[in-house]
């Protein structure tokens, strides 16, 4: 092992850049399309669970061409899987132009299912090209510096979101628009889903930069065999036909179960294979990866809950608006940022592993302070007040920013190139665990009588007895979290030998 190996090698320089810029990208499209439910929501006057569907349509995209990616990267290369994925998601941010001409919440379901499915395919291969790009002493730190600019471009999608997409809503409200003549609602609609499309189809053009590049870059690549063809169709078919046929045949049914649904066909078809099934068992009988899945949905579940109910719980508890609450959210996201730069830093000179658990611990003890210290007011930033419990609510990100990155380089390290490809793809699955841990932290906010509530104490006066409640769940569903930064805290010290340099 070579404890002085550069971090990219010269040879590979290019490739990394351009391999960043993907990370940036498809973090990007994560916080701008986090913003469509509420801009949906709004548009085509729908209640949030209606809405909600964008996110079941991402994460559940994520989920369904995951193993769909790995085949493709298997049979043909890291560099052709970043092709397909970046070609999928431009046809994806073309669609929304119909969507958009026919005002069809529909058809912007299928437009986000398959952005999202392009950013899976980007996901499940730029991951392990990065970790392949040099030596394996290296290989976490690589990651870790590539991730950084995942928040990066989440920054640039919510500053997108906000100027493109959330300033150029019409104030009207529900009941304004269904007074309205058609023809001026039909206006008013025409330009807010104008400025939905617009940053999707202008972002077309960054991506086919980098499949410009993708395309020239053929090094030594032998061209695929007929019987490679072959498997990637069947695996698109197995991908998405189930879902499709479950789509335009059952559509009252449940997202989340069809999402599940749409699962199992990868499932099905990697089982028949006889090739990828004994990747399969040399995967499962690898405690450090599968238990890195089971760490990776929790840690997944847990940024994108925690993320998301961040602005609502800084309304709650210092009585700001929402304007101010997403200035939190932006604070988190910096502190994210520096903390990812920080900890790759010091990963030259410490365990990963070791660090995880450092960072895990700590993720916890902020999240018994967001349950239990007080709202006094400890100082005041510009517009944004502070306090002991606020603090631990933004500080929370930054011991978070390690973990994806470490959970996945620790999963796949030591196992060989076949394992690593169809591993990667378990690992990205697993994002699906953001559309649900964030359900479970809802489900006990909108419960005031749960027996989780019983935890905390309520820090509003006590003649306001809706807020005290209101507060006491969304304190009491921040147990979620902690029960998720514990199960990372499990696996680093279970796998620490497997992080060393």
């Amino acid at each position: 092992m070579n404890d002085n190996a550069p971090l990219v090698p010269r040879r590979y320089l290019s490739i990394f850049v351009m391999l960043v810029s993907c990370f940036a990208l498809w973090g990007l499209l994560n916080n701008m399309t986090d913003n469509l439910v509420p801009a949906f929501q709004k548009i085509f006057t729908m209640d949030q669970s209606r809405a909600g569907l964008v996110q079941v349509a991402f994460y559940g995209a994520y989920a369904v061409l995951a193993i769909f990616a790995a085949v493709l990267a298997e049979e043909f290369s890291y560099r052709k899987g970043v092709l397909i994925g970046l070609a999928i998601y431009i046809l994806g941010a073309l669609l929304y132009i119909p969507a958009c001409v026919a005002q069809s919440f529909d058809i912007y379901f299928i437009a986000i299912f398959i952005v999202a499915g392009g950013c899976s395919l980007l996901e499940t291969t730029c991951n392990p090209y990065v970790l392949s790009l040099g030596e394996e002493s290296t290989a976490v730190r690589r990651l870790n510096f590539a991730q950084m600019f995942n928040p990066v471009g989440s920054m640039m999608g919510i500053v997108l979101a906000r100027q493109l997409i959330l300033s150029n809503l019409n104030p009207a409200t529900a009941d304004e628009r269904a007074a309205m003549p058609k023809a001026e609602l039909d206006a008013i609609v025409n330009h807010e889903l104008f400025w939905v499309c617009a940053p999707y189809v202008g972002l077309c053009a960054i991506a086919v930069a980098i499949w410009l590049f993708f395309l020239m870059k053929r090094e030594g690549e032998t061209a695929p065999a007929a019987k490679a063809f072959a498997r990637v169709a069947v695996s698109l078919l197995f991908s998405v036909v189930p879902m499709t046929v479950l789509y335009f045949a059952f559509p009252e049914m449940d997202k989340i179960l069809w999402v599940l649904c749409g699962v199992a066909g990868p499932v099905v078809y990697i089982v028949l294979n006889s090739d990828y099934r004994s990747m399969l068992m040399t995967l499962l009988s690898t405690p450090r990866y599968w238990c890195g899945v089971i760490a990776q949905f929790f840690y997944v579940g847990v940024q994108i809950a925690a993320w998301t109910w961040l602005n609502v719980y800084c309304q709650k508890e210092l009585g700001v608006d929402a304007a101010t609450g997403a200035l939190y959210y932006t604070v988190a996201i910096v502190l994210f940022i520096v903390c990812r730069w920080v900890s790759t830093f010091l990963m030259k000179y410490f365990n990963p592993a070791l660090m995880m658990a450092v960072f895990a611990v700590g993720a916890i003890s902020t999240c018994l302070g967001v349950m239990y210290l007080p709202t006094e007011i400890l100082f005041t930033c510009g517009s944004m007040p502070f306090s002991a419990n606020i603090i631990c609510l933004v500080a929370m990100s930054g011991f978070m920013s390690l973990m994806f990155p470490t959970i996945y380089g620790i999963a796949l390290g030591g196992l060989d190139h076949k394992a690593v490809k169809l591993g990667a793809s378990g690992l990205i699955m697993a994002i699906l665990g953001g559309a649900v841990i964030t359900p479970w932290m809802a489900g006990i906010i909108g419960n005031a009588d749960s027996v989780w509530c019983g935890l905390v104490p309520g820090f509003a006066t006590e003649w306001d007895t809706n807020l005290r409640l209101t507060q006491m769940s969304l304190r009491a569903s921040f147990v979620v979290p902690a029960i998720c930064f514990a199960v990372v805290l499990v696996y680093s010290l279970l796998f620490i030998r497997r992080g060393r340099r």
